[in-house]
């Protein structure tokens, strides 16, 4: 098999996605974590919106996230990650698209590109989000996972917010909002799932490397 590398960082949940994808369908690959802060000088030849994850494979590469793990899908095709009915497909890619430009966007912003005073407005949009999900969850399936009995790239597109959701309580007091069963049983069941357990961090090493980035910016 020709080798993959992934480019990633240990804060990016982006990067942690496509290392789901890769651990979730058994691919073997090489990780190449970047420090963000402090990019290698060539980073853009390998990386040229300057972000991670990128993906190598042989003389490829690919970078996105959504991007890569279809890639991956496309290009192994054992364990598929996505339905095989075309509807069910642009299901899947509606709640994928969903996670991008709502629920990652507006964490991201709380967490990144705001001032104070902004915050309530944004916790108010970011918890309108989630319930937008507990009702996704309830409407679109009765298994353990987003599409029902087996785990798809919708969940692995999601879990990785929800592995750094201490972060958010520590540093902007936001909790997991009471209620929400669904999505908090979905929650339990994809963190216990090998492949997730296999590269997860800990809330507390969440924590310590966002309270280090936060030093950093303010200096």
């Amino acid at each position: 098999m020709t080798e993959i590398e992934i480019y990633s960082a240990a804060l990016c949940p982006f990067a942690h996605r496509s290392r789901l994808t890769l651990a979730e369908k058994g691919i073997p690959f090489k990780l190449i974590e970047i420090d963000l802060q402090n990019k290698p000088a060539n980073f853009k030849d390998i990386s040229p919106y300057g972000k991670v994850p990128v993906l190598k494979h042989g003389e490829h590469r690919v970078w996105e996230s959504t991007i890569i793990n279809e890639y991956l899908d496309e290009t192994f095709p054992e364990r598929p990650l996505l339905p095989k009915e075309p509807i069910q497909r642009a299901q899947a890619r509606i709640w994928i698209n969903f996670a991008d430009t709502r629920l990652f966007a507006t964490s991201g912003k709380l967490l990144y590109g705001s001032e104070p005073k902004q915050h309530p407005d944004i916790v108010k949009e970011l918890i309108a989000h989630l319930h937008v999900m507990e009702e996704g969850l309830q409407e679109m399936s009765d298994g353990p996972y987003w599409l029902g009995s087996e785990i798809s790239l919708v969940d692995l597109t999601y879990y990785p917010l929800f592995e750094q959701w201490a972060v958010l309580e520590h540093f902007r007091g936001v909790p997991l909002p009471t209620g929400l069963d669904r999505l908090k049983q979905w929650w339990g069941t994809a963190a216990n799932r090998e492949s997730v357990r296999a590269i997860a961090r800990t809330s507390e090493f969440y924590i310590k490397q966002y309270g280090q980035l936060e030093q950093t910016r303010k200096l």
